[in-house]
């Protein structure tokens, strides 16, 4: 990768691996329809000021808004909505390891759909050593007696085969619209289709009232929606879906780096180990 991939690459890991914890600090106070439109509606927001700014050419033909329209759901409202909701039943250790599997599964679409992302015997190994590199960095914090149902499971999975088949579509056709508006489309379409939602499902509506509260949503919204999506659109097209979410590997060493650092969390050798086996993964795929 260019040295400018790589720092796109550690600001998404950055981005969206801190957002377990704000999404669990959110749901103590909104539910997971209310929170995923709040966030998307700060999301769209900032990603419209930057539209604005840098004024990139709107698409005018079917061709490319139908791809557009169909990632509102497969990208955004879907997998967004249902992952938050199944959080609420297993940890959110327990969440980050089921959707790392996404390059596991966007290794399988990019061979049927597409020609320029071909796995490698090499790519394939690091594949898989990055996801023992994820459960070994996990099972430090996942216990016995850990809150789990099928459920919980069950829509972490849908939700990755979700965002392994939308990187995969956007990929095949978008490459000719902007980065900026890949990102904007479908997180507005997709925001304005959960609020229509959000009254029937969760009633009374309740609204952030408390400054954590608060925090996550701007969090979620302008640095998980806004700059993630941004990063994660220019990463596709620059170096291809299956490397490019390899980003998800990346989500839990983030969070136990951040613990570590800002929460005195112990260093120990399975972190250590842990930490080798992704950071070595990243390194292998993005090499071949």
């Amino acid at each position: 990768m260019r040295p400018r991939d790589i720092f796109a690459f550690i600001g998404l890991s950055l981005s969206w691996g801190s957002s377990f914890f704000w999404v669990k600090v959110a749901l103590d106070e909104l539910g997971p329809f209310t929170l995923v439109a709040s966030r998307l509606l700060v999301g769209a927001l900032a990603l419209a000021f930057v539209a604005w700014i840098r004024r990139p050419q709107w698409p005018n033909s079917w061709i490319h808004w139908s791809p557009l329209i169909t990632l509102a759901l497969i990208n955004v409202a879907v997998p967004l909505v249902i992952t938050g909701w199944g959080q609420q039943f297993i940890d959110s250790g327990i969440a980050a390891i089921l959707l790392s599997t996404v390059p596991l599964f966007t290794v399988t679409f990019s061979q049927i759909f597409l020609k320029d992302d071909r796995i490698t015997w090499m790519r394939a190994t690091g594949l898989l050593v990055g996801f023992v590199g994820v459960v070994v960095l996990l099972l430090r914090d996942v216990s016995s007696d850990a809150a789990s149902t099928f459920w919980g499971y069950a829509t972490q999975l849908i939700g990755s085969v979700m965002y392994s088949g939308a990187t995969v579509l956007a990929r095949r056709t978008l490459q000719n619209v902007s980065f900026i508006l890949q990102s904007l489309i479908p997180i507005a379409l997709a925001d304005a289709l959960i609020w229509v939602f959000v009254p029937f499902v969760e009633n009374p509506v309740r609204l952030p009232q408390t400054t954590p509260g608060i925090t996550a949503i701007l969090f979620l919204g302008i640095v998980s929606s806004c700059v993630a999506y941004l990063l994660f659109y220019y990463l596709l097209h620059a170096i291809g879906p299956t490397r490019s979410n390899m980003v998800t590997y990346t989500f839990p060493l983030v969070g136990v780096l951040l613990g570590v650092t800002f929460l005195n969390e112990s260093l120990d050798l399975q972190l250590i180990l842990g930490a080798a086996l992704v950071v070595g993964s990243v390194f292998v795929v993005n090499r071949n």
